[in-house]
């Protein structure tokens, strides 16, 4: 069997190679060791030398292991007729300190000086000491032909030969392999093409974006090196040009981000995760152009997006190059295919026709673009770019017809996406609106987002677009979702930022100064809802009266921010947009429209008659009560616990809820002839709603005692909750209500089985009563709002704000139940 059929995975700790090396093999492995200690001194100077900065200290570790290992092919015999070659990382000198090292021992096959034993003895003097020192090594032996004849098959090989670099040895002979490895790729990739592209959308669905992950995969992830190197197989394949400068600075910025995570893990380590990103900057600000870790995740971000751009073109464009044979050669050019005025289809993408005026048609772009958006068809490449260098400028107020262009564009819902993105990566979409570069690329500040702020604005304009039925002003609605975040990345409020760019926006657009009013105001509130009904209570005439003052009594803008909340929710991220949310703001809505239409405000809602029976059991029994409101199978549920009114009820019965797998979404607590009856909103977190006398039964346990219910949440948690992402640090925050005199603390952490039981006891445990909470799941996260009643508290002086602040992020980061103190009256 030919010793190039033999492929090894790295040795040592890498695992798979051979464990030490024997006297008979002849070698030994001090100078794979020197090598070590060369690199170990490269990324960990001695005091008083230089750091090096992620470029130079990769060009570092490329040269030195070029000389290691030609020095080392030298002494062992790789000569005349074979020939040591790199390929991988090496090949394409991108080293990064623990990248393996992909290696291939090229020989001509005529067996000179002791044939294939001889080739095989060359090659275990190579690949042992570098085993033995630990270093990771793919490495292979082969003739030509054999090299060749694996790359017809195997897709991987096929890239990596695209990279060969020669190192020692018989240079024609590692040419002739580089030349001939060209030239089967050329003359193969038409049968090739397909299987190219589903392994990348395979590697894509299991990586993620780059530009949009949290802890971005920046070898494997869409829009990372892998995508750069596919670009460099498709121009090697002459399809495409080679990669252009954009996409080569964002190959150097990932590099230089990959050497860094490696030099500070000590390992192999391609996904960027969260707490990586103050020590990628504190160690290399300089030499990554940043200054802090958002600077940071928007230069990773724009060079991701940069890079899948040009993937996304270069696909479309290799695949209408790819040589036709057979009968397929004989067949005409595809037709062009009008689609709207100047626009035509041609090849699967949305062209310029051939006589259209782009110089005197001012809406031609937008046009275009929604075309692009209703068809589901991309933009061509070269009309993009044609556009960017001779499509005129639009003149303030703009035309008509560009207005309703935009909003044909806008109205296309998730078609638009990706046409916003091909118009923004080529400087047309900046030209419309030049606000749009202070939110380009510009990170979230929060983990339930999960875009960009600027793919943000498009994600809830493309959700805004399904919810146009039900407004009275579409074109509004439309507007109001693509700029509402537009003042974010300034140092003011962004509300109020906002507002002043889109009330300049809407007089730019030619909108009727009414409208622009009303613009400008959606973007100045667009938080107003969404708060209020989290931190207000909906029910308190007050709160709707403030609202009513806050938006002018006009019912439009009420229902315009009532849908742009929806579609802000469902553009942010899962699961922030939940039943139990739509439920309470829009209460809040239909309460604000009562008053708005000249009515009373309305009361608070009196307890239901299944409310008062419960209470009545309760008075008439001495025991808690359990009833459930609506059906099982729905994705949430209202539960009704009613007991004797005393201290520390809402912990525990937060805590039996949890105990029975059930997730409070909200708690409203009322009361009723000494009976308190409190009202949850719950779903379960997984399986089916379990019964409510199994509930009642446990409830009674912990208020007689018999149930310890913080050892009983302490193991559930122990046995249920699964490791997530690292949190970030729990935060809370205070909101007074002056009108109403009561205090609203609001939670922000990370979400933990029985984390509401916990909170509770420590807000009862310093003697306050809570009135309403509000517990809002976003992902790993949760935001929680509870309103406290201060008629005895003197509205919580700072001094007590500061010890309630203490005991709540105690319990919110604590593995136990909080502790349950006496509670005060």
């Amino acid at each position: 069997m030919a010793v190039a059929d033999a492929e090894r995975n790295g040795g040592g700790r890498n695992g798979g190679g051979p464990p030490g090396l024997d006297d008979e093999r002849g070698t030994t492995n001090g100078d794979a060791v020197d090598l070590v200690r060369a690199r170990a001194a490269l990324l960990d100077p001695p005091p008083g030398a230089r750091r090096l900065g992620p470029a130079a200290l990769r060009e570092a570790l490329v040269d030195l292991h070029d000389f290691w290992l030609s020095s080392r092919a030298a002494a062992v015999g790789v000569g005349e007729g074979s020939a040591l070659v790199a390929v991988g990382a090496l090949g394409r000198k991108e080293l990064a300190p623990y990248s393996d090292l992909d290696l291939v021992l090229i020989h001509d096959g005529r067996g000179r000086k002791g044939g294939r034993e001889q080739i095989s003895r060359v090659a275990d003097a190579l690949w042992y000491p570098l085993w033995d020192a630990g270093i990771g090594l793919d490495h292979s032996v082969r003739t030509v032909g054999e090299a060749i004849e694996v790359a017809t098959t195997d897709l991987r090989v096929a890239l990596g030969l695209l990279e060969v670099r020669y190192l020692a040895g018989d240079p024609e002979l590692a040419e002739r392999l580089a030349v001939t490895a060209r030239q089967a790729w050329r003359a193969g990739i038409r049968n090739r093409f397909d299987d190219l592209v589903a392994a990348t959308e395979t590697r894509w669905e299991r990586s993620g974006e780059v530009a949009h992950r949290v802890e971005p995969d920046l070898k494997n992830g869409r829009g990372g090196l892998r995508d750069i190197q596919l670009l460099d197989a498709l121009a090697a394949a002459q399809l495409v040009d080679r990669p252009t400068v954009d996409v080569q600075d964002a190959r150097r910025l990932m590099l230089d981000l990959r050497v860094e995570l490696h030099r500070r893990a000590g390992r192999a380590r391609d996904v960027m995760q969260a707490e990586d990103a103050h020590e990628v900057v504190a160690a290399a600000a300089g030499e990554l152009g940043v200054t802090d870790r958002f600077d940071l995740a928007r230069a990773l971000s724009g060079a991701a997006r940069t890079v899948v751009f040009a993937t996304d073109t270069a696909l479309r464009s290799a695949r209408a190059a790819l040589p036709r044979r057979g009968l397929a050669a004989l067949r005409r050019a595809p037709a062009r295919r009008p689609l709207d005025d100047g626009v035509v289809e041609h090849a699967g993408e949305v062209v310029l026709a051939r006589d259209a005026q782009v110089s005197r048609d001012p809406a031609l772009v937008l046009r275009l673009a929604a075309t692009a958006a209703r068809t589901r068809l991309p933009i061509a490449a070269g009309t993009l770019h044609r556009l960017a260098d001779v499509a005129p400028e639009l003149r303030e107020p703009w035309p008509r017809a560009a207005l309703s262009e935009l909003l044909a564009l806008l109205g296309a819902g998730e078609g638009m996406v990706d046409v916003v993105e091909a118009l923004d990566r080529t400087g047309l979409w900046g030209r419309l609106f030049p606000e749009w570069g202070a939110v380009r690329d510009l990170p979230p500040r929060d983990r339930q987002h999960v875009w960009t702020v600027d793919r943000h604005l498009v994600e809830v304009t493309s959700r805004a677009a399904e919810l146009t039925t039900r407004v009275s002003r579409p074109d509004l609605l439309l507007l109001g979702a693509l700029v509402h975040d537009i003042g974010k990345g300034r140092d003011e409020d962004h509300s109020v930022v906002g507002e002043r760019l889109a009330a300049a926006l809407g007089k730019r657009l030619g909108l009727w100064p009414a409208d622009v009013d009303t613009l400008a105001a959606m973007v100045r509130h667009h938080l107003l809802l969404p708060h209020t009904a989290s931190r207000r209570d909906p029910e308190d005439p007050a709160t709707v009266e403030r609202v009513v003052e806050t938006l002018g009594a006009d019912p439009v803008l009420l229902e315009l921010l009532h849908a742009l909340a929806e579609a802000d929710s469902l553009g942010t991220g899962p699961g922030v947009w939940t039943p139990w949310r739509a439920t309470l703001m829009g209460d809040l809505v239909r309460r604000c429209r009562v008053v708005m239409s000249g009515e009373p405000t309305p009361g608070p809602t009196t307890l239901s008659e299944e409310a008062l029976s419960l209470a009545k059991a309760v008075a008439d029994s001495g025991r808690p009560e359990v009833s459930v409101s609506g059906d099982g199978e729905l994705t949430t549920i209202t539960m009704t616990v009613a007991a004797p009114d005393r201290p520390g009820l809402l912990s525990r019965a937060a805590g039996v809820l949890a105990l029975h797998s059930l997730q409070v979404h909200t708690a409203d607590l009322g009361e009723h002839d000494g009976v308190a009856v409190d009202a949850f909103t719950v779903s379960p977190r997984f399986g089916r709603l379990p019964e409510a006398s199994l509930i009642r039964e446990d409830l009674v346990r912990v208020l007689r005692g018999s149930l310890d219910l913080p050892a009983r949440l302490e193991a559930k948690e122990r046995d249920y909750d699964r490791p997530g992402p690292a949190p970030a640090p729990s935060r809370v925050l205070w909101f007074d209500d002056e009108a109403t005199g009561a205090v609203v603390l609001e939670l922000r952490t990370g979400d933990r089985i029985g984390l509401l039981h916990r909170v509770a006891a420590a807000l009862e445990s310093e003697g306050l009563d809570v009135r309403w909470a509000r517990v809002s799941t976003l992902g790993s996260s949760v935001l929680d709002a509870f309103c406290l009643e201060t008629a005895e508290h003197a509205g919580l002086d700072p001094e007590c704000r500061r010890r309630v602040e203490e005991v709540v992020l105690a319990a919110a980061s604590s593995g136990l139940s909080a502790p349950e103190r006496p509670v005060v009256g």
